[in-house]
């Protein structure tokens, strides 16, 4: 492919933060998304929508991005060296929702596309995202439902995908050094151009839909669940968890800085509050230990 149109991925991802917003303003009730638009000044800019202290949501961003430049971050070029001295540009949608109830699940998703180009040279293109969840106390019903969904929106596009990804995505959320999953997993790819650009851009766009189809229905069985402070202080405490990955682990956050993007965007993904507490051990047999039986790879399906 000599020449990329990236018009039609830009249309379905601005497309895909309107309808991500809606769902999630209806599914909350009350909060409102609030849009910060921005310019970024060696090229592109975005829409940042962030809903603070809804009466489900107590914070959550959904961003879009068009960003371009003529320099990738070393960090990019280390991971892919053939990208050197190319312009690029990159675009996507990010989220990450951190509900008030710990019932609820903290969830992420992305989907995003790059592409680097050079005079007489071909393009070097490719597709990533996926989505994740990451519950406090886990529900098996809401497990089983967030991988069935990530299952079925991957077989029409071959019956291994969906195998591959979920295996990605266990490995890419990974605490190394606290020796756990961040979550219960889902989808996570990078790095896709073995099918045709239409096929990709329809996998990316059944990810996208499929975020929307797999995480509404938990906030509405889970928003009206009671809890008091103990739940309130553990759901904290493990919000500290996805701090560390995001910082320590997670190549996004990382090329977004290297690369001069907007820092407000990037650590949007940041919960509004969170804890950390020395040598922390959950009393044995309560529900706070339980969560410990979800943070390994397993085979969700077919295991619960």
């Amino acid at each position: 492919m000599s020449q990329v149109d990236i018009q039609p991925v830009v249309d379905f991802l601005t497309d895909l933060q309107d309808r991500i917003c809606q769902q999630l303003e209806q599914a909350d009730g009350s909060g409102k998304f609030v849009e910060d638009k921005w310019q970024r000044e060696e090229g592109g800019g975005g829409r940042t929508r962030v809903l603070t202290d809804g009466a489900v949501i107590e914070q959550g961003g959904v961003n879009y991005s068009l960003v371009s430049g003529n320099k990738l971050p070393p960090s990019a070029t280390a991971h892919r060296p053939e990208l050197a001295g190319r312009t690029w540009r990159a675009c996507g949608v990010s989220l990450v929702i951190h509900p008030k109830n710990p019932f609820i699940p903290t969830s992420h998703a992305n989907v995003r596309f790059f592409i680097a180009e050079k005079e007489g040279e071909a393009p070097v293109w490719w597709f990533g995202g996926g989505f994740d969840l990451t519950p406090f106390y886990p529900f098996d019903e809401d497990v089983k439902h967030w991988h069935q969904v990530a299952h079925d929106l991957c077989q029409p596009f071959g019956d291994d995908v969906y195998d591959k990804h979920k295996h990605w995505c266990d490995d890419y959320f990974y605490l190394k050094h606290r020796n756990e999953t961040r979550g219960v997993g889902g989808l996570f790819f990078d790095d896709l151009n073995e099918w045709d650009f239409a096929q990709c851009l329809s996998y990316i766009q059944a990810v996208g839909q499929g975020f929307i189809d797999a995480y509404v229905p938990i906030i509405e069985r889970r928003k009206n669940h009671p809890y008091d402070d103990t739940h309130r202080q553990f759901q904290l405490y493990r919000r500290g968890r996805y701090v560390e990955f995001n910082l320590v682990f997670d190549r996004g956050t990382l090329f977004g800085l290297q690369s001069g993007g907007r820092t407000e965007s990037i650590l949007m993904s940041m919960p509004p509050l969170a804890r950390w507490q020395y040598n922390y051990q959950p009393e044995s047999d309560t529900q706070e230990a339980k969560l410990q039986a979800y943070l390994t790879p397993r085979d969700w399906l077919n295991e619960l």
